[in-house]
């Protein structure tokens, strides 16, 4: 019955498997991550930041998309460590937005000394 009921349930798109986990302590081990987001369902694979650019973060992909917004719903403001957690969906056509943006500005440097146009 409870599977039937979650069948019928429309999510918005935005939401989907993966979750990006944001203000995580830099010294966090993946086994208590798996302790945290393992309550809410079965995780596919875990990721946390090791570089300086990344460390306080990590994906959390989960084998369905209602356990990670259960996931989402009930951890995101969680307390670890005195730290709160953020967690959000995960949203490739932002990523990829700011890597276009990224090879845009490059190209325009290049044009600009190219040129030897400063502004």
């Amino acid at each position: 019955m409870a599977m039937q009921k979650r069948a019928n349930l429309r999510l918005p798109p935005e939401i989907n498997r993966i979750l990006y986990v944001r203000n995580l302590p830099y010294k966090i081990t993946a086994e208590e991550m798996y302790d945290i987001f393992g309550k809410y369902g079965a995780i596919r694979q875990i990721r946390v930041g090791n570089t300086p650019d990344t460390r306080g973060t990590a994906f959390v992909v989960y084998e369905d998309i209602f356990d990670a917004k259960n996931a989402c719903d009930h951890l995101s403001g969680f307390n670890v460590c005195n730290r709160y957690l953020v967690v959000l969906y995960y949203q490739a056509n932002k990523a990829h937005d700011k890597m276009n943006l990224d090879k845009e500005k490059e190209k325009l440097a290049k044009t600009q000394a190219k040129y030897g146009l400063n502004t």
